[in-house]
């Protein structure tokens, strides 16, 4: 009978999500009662229609294979549901509004059928809202944001169940267990993400739960923890303002990811990683636990790595590239780059363009740390699909051209052949070149593509000069060792961003490149824009010499740098009496340095006794131990 079937169903749902295995048997049982549904779709009451649908929605979250009876069973109910809208409980309503979102998540077409489905119910969340129990107010909320994120229309409607929904969250804060916590700032983070607006109401619900957070964090799931971590991140990259309570629940949380690093799916560890790294992004210190909480999860993209989709590649590389830009490089990371590069070929043919650009960004971000011939080969496969697209959005299109850049300036640098990459450059300049953005970041790229394809900028980006305490050692040393050069600071040219140094009778650029410059800092492996600067710079015509800081006061070390600009000058360094270059080198050194140590050729003397070898005579006073 139509009871009978629909608490089959329901009953079947119910054991896949408490772990019942899907059996041969199962599965056929499953099959044998869906043709009844659309058979007996006249004779189900508004129960036993929210219990189908609700036993549907679970039984394809938990991977029931979507066959023909399903897709009918679920077409035949739902004009069934609109014309039994106003007779539902509070809980049908929940549970049929969680159904859809979730049905829809998992690829139901959003039919005519549906989306009047869901029109006829959103009215009720208003009309039954003093009755709604916390779970059905967070499956509510939950569901409204899933529904939007997959294409439903904010209405007035929709709106109107929004703001009934949002003060019940305040109302019952005590009663949410975990899970509705979880579930309740996903929903409105995601909601936000999608262009809701930030009202009082909605704030109020937020600073409700920050709370919560803290109080009930050893009782969060895997899940949960990865679901409030991400809201947490979109919501500051949103604009959530860094308020006590919101840092106070991240600080719970983190100590939680370790502890539970077993237990994360690769979803969960790819969202995870893209939310601390978007955290970092907006300003999060790397504090020990969260830098536990990256070196928790790291090991498992490599341990889980043929079992990501491309979207999780994709953000997964994104968020290395970020954190490595924003930290140390460990070994963890480069196991974890190799376990994902090649898997951006094999999937290459499924990557959306938002994830294609997050690839090339990141690739290019890492700069030496990945090998040539493995950014040749990411580009080659993805590259040619961005400019295909004729819907990329700006910022895509921007994004994808300092990529592109990047890998040209590699491969120039390395004598390679890039005209293929070129074209591909002028393609997406050509769709910005007519734009005007207002932000820095983006009239820099547009500006840098300029000079490289040697046109003209259509916009002359402002850079912020900053002369660095390293800087000006080494124009003083320089002038010191060679004092009729000609030196001069922080000067842009073709509009790109200042150089260091210009020696400008002798077309040499000098960069004195501290930890910023190199992937983790590490002096060895330059980034992405490191990269890209020089290559510019030689492409205008300009000589650079690249002197990174901490070779500043090694002598032996330094000596190669003198030289090649002492070759290239012409101009012999100075004498002084007797003392050597090297000697005369680290003179300059100590005057734009530390003033209470004198440098030597053989290590650092106190000023009385660089006062006794300047001038030959013994100095009144007590000898110091030599550092």
């Amino acid at each position: 009978k139509p009871q009978e079937i629909a608490n089959l169903l329901w009953a079947m749902a119910k054991l896949v999500d408490n772990g019942q295995k899907r059996t041969p048997e199962l599965n056929e049982a499953v099959a044998a009662l869906l043709p009844h549904v659309s058979a007996q779709q006249t004779n189900f009451t508004p129960q036993g229609i929210a219990n189908l649908l609700w036993a549907m929605a679970k039984l394809v979250d938990n991977r029931q294979e979507r066959k023909p009876g399903l897709n009918e069973a679920v077409a035949a109910l739902l004009p069934h549901m609109n014309a039994q809208k106003d007779q539902f409980i509070p809980q049908q309503i929940a549970n049929l509004l969680w159904a859809m979102a979730k049905l829809l998540d998992n690829g139901q077409e959003r039919t005519p059928g549906l989306n009047e489905a869901v029109a006829s119910l959103l009215p009720d969340v208003n009309a039954h809202k003093a009755h709604f129990k916390p779970q059905e107010i967070a499956n509510l909320l939950w569901a409204m944001a899933k529904l939007v994120n997959n294409g439903q229309e904010q209405t007035p409607e929709f709106n109107e169940a929004m703001a009934s929904l949002l003060p019940l969250v305040n109302a019952h804060k005590d009663q949410f267990i975990p899970q509705h916590i979880a579930n309740l700032l996903w929903a409105m983070a995601k909601l936000v993400d999608n262009g809701q607006d930030r009202t009082p109401e909605l704030n109020e619900a937020l600073a409700s739960l920050w709370p919560l957070v803290n109080a009930q964090k050893d009782n969060f799931k895997p899940q949960g923890i990865t679901n409030l971590l991400w809201a947490m991140a979109k919501l500051v990259d949103n604009g959530q303002e860094r308020i006590p309570e919101l840092k106070e629940a991240m600080v719970a949380l983190l100590p939680n990811v370790n502890i539970q690093k077993a237990h994360f799916k690769p979803q969960e560890i790819a969202n995870l990683l893209w939310a601390l790294a978007k955290l970092v992004d907006n300003g999060q210190e790397r504090t020990p636990e969260f830098n536990e909480a990256v070196a928790a999860l790291l090991p498992h993209v490599n341990a889980q790595k043929d079992q990501f989709i491309p979207q999780h590649i994709a953000n997964l590389l994104w968020a290395i590239a970020k954190l490595v830009d924003n930290g140390e490089r460990t070994s963890e990371f480069n196991e974890a780059v190799a376990a994902l590069l090649p898997h951006v070929n094999t999937h290459k043919a499924n990557f959306k363009p938002q994830e294609i650009t997050n690839l090339l960004w990141a690739t290019a971000k890492l700069g030496e740390f990945v090998e040539l011939n493995v950014v040749t080969s990411v580009f080659e496969s993805l590259v040619y699909r961005i400019s295909e697209n004729p819907q990329l959005l700006q910022q895509d299109i921007l994004m994808s051209l300092w990529g592109v850049m990047v890998c040209c300036a590699r491969l120039s640098l390395n004598s390679k052949n890039n005209n293929w990459l070129e074209k591909q450059m002028d393609d997406l300049f050509t769709r910005v070149e007519n734009t005007s953005p207002d932000n820095e970041g983006d009239q820099r790229i547009i500006a840098m593509a300029a000079s490289w394809l040697g046109r003209a900028s259509p916009v002359v980006p402002h850079y912020q000069t900053t002369r660095s305490k390293r800087q000006s050692e080494v124009r003083n040393q320089l002038q010191s060792c060679f004092p009729s050069l000609q030196i001069e600071e922080e000067k842009s040219l073709n509009s790109l961003p200042p150089v260091d140094l210009l020696l400008p009778d002798h077309n040499i650029v000098i960069e004195v490149q501290g930890p910023s410059h190199y992937v983790g800092g590490d002096f060895n492996t330059r980034k992405g824009s490191t990269l890209l600067k020089i290559a510019l710079l030689q492409k205008a015509g300009f000589e650079v010499i690249e002197i990174p800081v901490n070779r500043l006061w090694n002598q032996d070390l330094m000596k190669p740098y003198i030289d090649q600009i002492k070759t290239r000058t012409g101009i012999p360094p100075q004498g002084h009496g007797s003392v050597s270059l090297k000697r005369r080198w680290a003179d300059a050194a100590y005057v734009t340095a530390d003033k209470s140590r004198q440098p030597s050729d053989h290590g650092y003397l106190t000023a009385e006794e660089h006062l006794e070898e300047q001038t030959g005579k013994p100095a009144k006073r007590k000898r110091k131990n030599s550092q």
